[in-house]
């Protein structure tokens, strides 16, 4: 039977009924993962420890929702004794020694790790073509990407392989990606789920979260990760809440902003008017809708190539060949070691943003960019919180365009960045930021739209994502 297409609910009652096990499950998903390997979603399986663990759990008490279900971590969280590669050649032999703080809560849960996801190099880019591994391919079109950086983590979503993955989202990585495949991702308020063990990118940005099919099943695997950590000082102090409590409670009377630059001609005009369905349908059900400015939201992208890559310099310079990871064999000296071993293990896109990052830190630069780029990014804070003092949510369309094919041109610089333009400036709030699935355009490919809520309101997003207009 194909036990991980029925509802969790169901599959929690089975397993408390003893009608199936967790090595069903298991087994299931590398079926799964084996009938659809050309979407080359996995860099690293978990094989034989998952069916270990799946066996150890027989006998065990089925105490939680998630307990025994399969779950997919993307390849830059650690996990001990398994394989993580972030995608790169510097690090594809590089085992772990400790597991991420996220990966101990979901083993508390008695989660089964089925593998580690495909993605961007060191989470940089937006199509998941930067991975040394070759790129995952979208289950609607393998022809198409399935976006990025999260790329494998929505792939194996999108095709049904597991009901779970963990992704990470720097500047829109996890809410692209679930555009582009029709799954639900969440980027949580940063803070909210402990970075440790994620390895950094862009520190002042990152942040874990959840991917998944539907909205209650993304609000649960919420549940289990978030919390406290003392081993992550931007981890926010916050009481425990279940995110499920607000699913499917009435949203009348609810106030929603939609940015006018998010709605403006940069936008694929089968998505706008998709959106614009999607909204007419809101105020039908007497959500008020506000077409509004927001000051500095189509700086984003400037600002994010200006801070991502100084911080991503700075955080990928312990990558030197003599700690951990791929060194170069006959170095003639120190800096021969540094630079040959750096040469040969990082891509193309990432030596790119190390070098300029590079450039924006040194000297004065760091006081005329990247001092003058946190300036700004505050300013925009500070105006998309106002926004907040008078609606709900704001609303719009995640991605510009649909999955594009996997062929097109990479030679253009910006293009990477311009894919996440709508996505990122709630990265620069540190904001919550939720993509549903909400149709189709001409060619059968999956359309996205982002809810975007205030600080900690991330239980407030999925009430109104949980609203029956949405395909779920």
């Amino acid at each position: 039977m194909k036990y991980l297409n029925k509802d969790i609910k169901e599959i929690n009652k089975l397993l408390k009924e003893k009608k199936i096990k967790p090595i069903d499950l298991v087994e299931e998903a590398f079926d799964n993962i084996e009938k659809n390997k050309d979407l080359n979603a996995y860099i690293t399986l978990n094989k034989e420890e998952a069916i270990k663990r799946a066996k150890e759990l027989e006998n065990e008490e089925v105490d939680n929702i998630l307990f025994g279900l399969p779950i997919a971590i993307k390849d830059n969280i650690v996990t001990e004794d398994l394989k993580t590669t972030c995608a790169s050649h510097i690090l594809d032999n590089f085992i772990p020694i400790y597991d991420a703080t996220v990966v101990k809560k979901i083993k508390e849960k008695n989660m089964i790790i089925i593998g580690k996801t495909n993605m961007d190099e060191f989470a940089m880019g937006s199509s998941s073509r930067t991975s040394y591994f070759s790129a995952p391919h979208n289950p609607w079109n393998k022809n198409k990407i399935s976006g990025g950086s999260s790329g494998g983590s929505a792939t194996t979503i999108a095709a049904r392989d597991v009901l779970f993955a963990l992704g990470s989202d720097t500047g829109g990585s996890i809410r692209q990606p679930a555009s582009y495949t029709g799954i639900v991702g969440m980027k949580p308020t940063y803070g909210r789920v402990s970075r440790f063990g994620l390895v950094a990118f862009a520190s002042s940005l990152d942040q874990i979260g959840p991917m998944t099919r539907n909205v209650y099943e993304n609000a649960l695997l919420l549940n289990a990760i978030v919390g406290k950590d003392e081993k992550d000082l931007t981890s926010a102090n916050k009481d425990d809440e279940d995110f499920t409590r607000l699913i499917g409670k009435d949203i009348k009377k609810m106030k929603i902003a939609v940015p006018n630059f998010f709605m403006s001609e940069i936008v694929n005009d089968e998505i706008r008017n998709k959106v614009k369905e999607t909204i007419k349908v809101l105020e039908k059900n007497d959500v008020k809708v506000d077409y509004i400015d927001v000051k500095y939201i189509d700086n984003a992208v400037t600002l994010y190539q200006i801070i991502a890559m100084g911080e991503a310099s700075s955080n990928l310079a312990r990558f030197d060949g003599i700690r951990y990871g791929h060194s170069y064999e006959n170095p003639k000296n120190i800096d021969d070691l540094y630079l040959s071993t750096r040469s040969e293990g990082f891509g193309e896109e990432v030596k790119r943003r190390i070098m300029v990052g590079s450039y924006l830190l040194s000297g004065e630069n760091a006081k005329v960019y990247y001092n003058k780029a946190l300036s700004i990014r505050d300013d925009m804070r500070k105006e998309l919180k106002k926004v907040f003092d008078k609606y709900d949510f704001i609303i719009g369309p995640t991605t510009t365009t649909t999955a594009y094919n996997l062929d097109d041109p990479m030679d253009d610089p910006r293009k990477s960045f311009m894919d996440d333009v709508l996505v990122i400036p709630v990265n620069m709030a540190g904001l919550p930021g939720l993509n549903i699935p909400i149709g189709f355009d001409s060619n059968n490919m999956p359309i996205g739209m982002q809810i975007i809520g205030n600080s900690f309101e991330e239980a407030k997003i999925y009430q109104l994502a949980s609203f029956n207009i949405y395909l779920q």
